[in-house]
């Protein structure tokens, strides 16, 4: 019979064979304290709990390996099962993706090329007296300013 708790870090070094033969193991040594405590007083509840959760681990340690292998095999095939990929939320689940959200339609294309956003630079004078300082504004279309920038003369 093992001796105490399983360590997790120790079941990282370990192989499938290795694992699901300790596992075995550990349910067997189970199912004997479950007949034991039965038949006679209660005194090995605690050795059932450490038990219980040994083969928790040992369950988890497998689990874990084995998706790590699922997650390699299928990093660069075009689909993958839902579990393996990322959660987010719905929203985000039922975005655009970036390729989608750059392509432009042909026309669309056409104009933004034939008609570029323009931008016009207007000259502003700081006050009335001041005739070295002067503000150039960059003003598209729609007369949104977009830089300023101040030139001395």
């Amino acid at each position: 019979m093992s001796s105490g708790k399983v360590k997790a870090g120790a079941l990282w070094g370990k192989n499938k064979d290795d694992l699901t033969k300790q596992l075995a193991e550990l349910k067997s040594e189970l199912g004997q304290l479950r007949i034991q405590k039965v038949a006679s007083s209660g005194t090995k509840l605690n050795k059932i709990h450490d038990l219980r959760k040994s083969i928790a681990r040992v369950l988890t340690v497998i689990n874990a390996k084995q998706r790590a292998q699922l997650r390699l095999f299928y990093k660069n095939k075009k689909y993958a099962p839902l579990d393996l990929r990322p959660k987010q939320t719905r929203a985000i689940r039922r975005r655009l993706s970036p390729d989608e959200k750059s392509r432009v339609l042909e026309k669309a294309k056409k104009r933004s090329v034939h008609f570029p956003q323009r931008k016009f630079a207007i000259k502003v004078r700081s006050s009335p007296d001041a005739t070295n300082d002067m503000d150039f504004y960059v003003v598209n279309v729609h007369g949104y300013v977009c830089a300023n920038s101040q030139l001395q003369a």
